[in-house]
């Protein structure tokens, strides 16, 4: 940190009048929901939406968790939880100051202390983005993994526990206990069907502990799902600098972020809720379309492109989108094998493909490959592997879909075209990695063994040939030929 004075309460008044900052007073509201997984996505959303809503009704502040590590604590704390963000397009970048965070928990370090904010009467939601994996479920069937080491740990110190589920169940203990009624889950992932998904996960774990407890969840807990959308690219040290310069100021964790934003909510809130709809939310009886949709279309092409653009060599998406044939290969896998799965009445699918190829070419974002392919295994199941199902029950061909699925196996084997190392993070990293050792570069061998992973692949899709072979052919091209060619061949 240099010498810049730090973004805080005091020195607000200090930011360019160009820079937009909170319209009411962060010391005097009142927090009405908890957030597990305070990251740079829940700070360039959820909370974006509700700093525009504390203006007008001030008891909707957000408590923070991480339920990993102290950094954002540790980083936020210091400025009064306020941070910035930037928003960058062609046109530049535009600022602004976030206040709706009041404070940020640290599970790990201190369980009680987010129990107790999660216990307490005035919070009337607990929402999340603690990815796919922080569900500790298996992503091929929908359910809690009772093996999942995160389960296990919690299960023998029920009453201390540091996992999504188990601080989400336990919280729902103590409250029922002290006769407070349940709060609303509302889980903002990239999970099919989140809120039944996560509420069935709840359930099970609680099944685990007592049935009694496992019928309150079931019944009388509400789970409103949700669709999210912005990219939110990680935060760079060369970000944090330009920010700084830009504010006056020093903010040790900005985050940086798109124009577009979108939020769909499923309208279950018996114990209240703040007016999403006032601060541009789409309220709806039935999510699971605008979920599917973005899923396929956006999360499906975003998981194809970071695994072609990274073994091409393209450090971000802009730039993997400026190859022509990437682009041709990601706009006709959107238009002729996802969106004829999507049924989206009144939604035009191919306005919506071509806002996503806008966004995908904005060079302001600088989102790095890397980082979408990050978690892989828990990401196909939903993001490809659903729509791959669904084309395959309709005999239709699946070649560019079976390309990103192939890619994905290409770079889990851990060495990139040039035969340097891919730093893989992913829950499953070492035994994909071993996998792919001991296939070697056969393709035949190497996408045998990745298909018989059935946390990821479940057990229909290894068996049938109109699943294998084109995976296989990708695989085949992709280690042959590397993957620019093949994606220029798959374009065409």
């Amino acid at each position: 940190m240099s010498s810049k004075q730090r973004l805080s309460f005091e020195t607000l008044n200090d930011l360019p009048e160009t820079v937009q900052r909170p319209s009411y007073d962060p010391r005097e509201v009142k927090a009405g929901i908890v957030h597990l997984g305070v990251g740079a996505f829940h700070r360039a959303h959820q909370a974006v939406y509700l700093d525009d809503l504390l203006g007008h009704d001030p008891q909707w502040a957000i408590v923070g968790a991480s339920l990993r590590r102290a950094d954002m604590r540790d980083a936020l704390a210091p400025q009064d939880d306020l941070y910035t963000v930037a928003v960058r397009s062609g046109e530049g970048m535009a600022l602004r100051v976030v206040g709706s965070i009041r404070a940020i928990h640290v599970a790990p370090q201190d369980p009680e202390a987010l129990l107790a904010a999660m216990s307490d009467p005035g919070i009337r939601i607990v929402s999340l983005t603690v990815t796919e994996k922080g569900y500790c479920h298996d992503p091929a069937t929908g359910d809690l993994n009772p093996e999942h080491p995160d389960v296990k740990a919690d299960l023998a110190d029920p009453r201390a526990p540091t996992s999504a589920p188990g601080l989400l169940v336990e919280a729902l203990r103590r409250r029922r206990e002290a006769d407070i009624v349940p709060f609303t889950v509302m889980p903002c992932d990239n999970l099919p069907a989140n809120g039944p998904t996560v509420h069935r996960i709840m359930a099970q774990y609680a099944a685990l502990l007592d049935d009694d407890l496992a019928r309150f969840v079931e019944h009388d807990v509400a789970v409103a799902g949700t669709m999210v959308d912005r990219i939110v690219p990680a935060t760079t040290d060369a970000d944090t600098a330009e920010i700084a310069a830009a504010l006056g100021l020093e903010d040790a964790w900005p985050v940086v972020t798109e124009p577009f934003t979108q939020w769909v909510i499923e309208d279950r809130f018996p114990t209240g809720r703040p007016d999403f709809g006032a601060v541009g939310a789409e309220m709806v009886a039935d999510v699971e379309p605008y979920e599917r949709m973005k899923l396929r279309m956006l999360n499906g092409s975003h998981s194809t492109l970071a695994y072609l653009g990274y073994l091409a060599g393209y450090e971000t998406v802009s730039q993997a989108m400026a190859d022509k044939a990437v682009e041709r290969l990601v706009r006709t896998m959107m238009s002729e094998e996802v969106m004829p799965t999507l049924d989206m009445l009144g939604t035009d699918l191919g306005a919506y493909r071509d806002a996503l190829i806008e966004r995908f070419h904005n060079p302001a974002l600088k989102h790095r490959t890397w980082q979408i392919a990050m978690d892989g295994s828990q990401k196909l199941p939903q993001r490809l592997l659903g729509t791959i199902r669904d084309r395959l029950a309709a005999g239709a061909p699946i070649d560019r879909l079976a390309l990103g699925v192939a890619a994905w196996m290409r770079y889990v084997t851990g060495t990139d075209e040039k035969g340097e190392p891919i730093e893989v993070k992913d829950p499953l990293a070492g035994r994909l990695k071993a996998i792919g050792e001991e296939a070697g570069r056969d393709p035949q061998a190497l996408a045998k063994a990745y298909l018989g992973v059935g946390d990821v692949f479940g057990r229909d899709l290894k068996d049938d040939p109109a699943f294998v072979e084109p995976v296989t052919r990708a695989l085949a091209s992709l280690l042959q030929k590397g993957a620019a060619a093949t994606a220029a061949d798959f374009a065409r």
